[in-house]
């Protein structure tokens, strides 16, 4: 089954509706095989978009290792402003060398979207942070300056029009950035990346995951006590990939049957429509002061 191909705003990118996080690829209890292998089935099975961090262990370097020769066939987004040796987290500096620190791991010329990864509003308002990812852009080393987080720095940055593309928690139990900022991104052109969409699969636990940060949506499901007619990790990831100005879903995974079952499910197409504007209601109805996790 064929997932959508979709403009990422105005980039000039174009995107599967489901895209693969590659945070987990990183971990150590992955071995290298099995990173190779799973990565090039990302690709073998018609997704298209890749998204890694700095801090996702090894997964840049796994990325750079396995898929340097496949580069033409995926739009490759990461996400910078810490972690560099010698530099000062979330400074012109840092920016610049995270970007070029990046560039070398993934053993590319060009990173087609980098993200500053959940930087704070105090930072986006200086300034500097994004002077310098948008001098990358200015150098080719980077297409689409893009701006990774939630609640009043996302607003900020997509407000502030210097971002070409953003990253947001949407799913059925964080719909902030639905009703906050998606319109007004889409008004800006940007591409959009809905992060979390299935809620961390949180309706799996049968009592309070106390201490994890997904225990809020564990009480905000509960709260919206929504018959979906169909499994919940179909209807929230048919939820967040069709919900408008959502460009890609990213959902990771290190089981291959899981995703391609990720693929089926988005493959179908949007949720009813009575459905999806039930969703929306019971968010709105519970959750007037639900901020989004970062």
């Amino acid at each position: 089954m064929s997932l959508d191909i979709r403009d990422f705003g105005m980039t000039g990118l174009k995107v599967t509706a489901l895209g693969f996080g590659a945070g987990m690829t990183g971990t150590d209890s992955l071995t290298d095989k099995e990173a190779k292998y799973l990565l090039n089935s990302v690709l073998d099975n018609g997704i298209n978009l890749i998204d890694t961090a700095r801090s996702y262990g090894l997964s840049e370097e796994r990325i750079g290792k396995h898929l340097s020769k496949r580069r033409s066939e995926f739009v490759l987004s990461t996400k910078v402003g810490y972690d560099v040796e010698g530099y000062e987290d979330w400074t012109y500096d840092c920016i610049i060398a995270g970007v070029d620190k990046a560039l070398k791991i993934l053993k590319t010329d060009y990173i087609d979207i980098v993200h500053l990864h959940s930087c704070n509003l105090d930072k986006l308002q200086e300034g500097a942070v994004t002077e310098a990812l948008i001098r990358t852009v200015q150098e080719g080393k980077v297409r689409v300056p893009a701006y990774s987080g939630d609640n009043d720095a996302l607003n900020y940055a997509v407000y502030s029009g210097r971002f070409g593309g953003m990253q947001a928690s949407i799913n059925i139990t964080d719909q902030k950035a639905i009703n906050d900022i998606l319109y007004p991104a889409k008004k800006n052109y940007m591409g959009v990346i809905a992060k979390r969409p299935s809620a961390n699969s949180v309706w799996k636990y049968n009592e309070a995951p106390v201490g994890d940060y997904i225990e809020q949506y564990f009480y905000r499901l509960k709260q919206m006590d929504t018959d979906f007619g169909m499994p919940v990790h179909e209807a929230a990831l048919r939820f967040a990939a069709y919900t408008y100005g959502v460009d890609s879903v990213i959902v990771g995974t290190t089981n291959i049957e899981h995703l391609k079952q990720n693929i089926a499910i988005v493959g179908k197409g949007k949720l009813p429509d009575d459905l999806y504007q039930q969703i929306r209601n019971k968010f709105n109805e519970h959750g007037s002061d639900w901020y989004s996790l970062v």
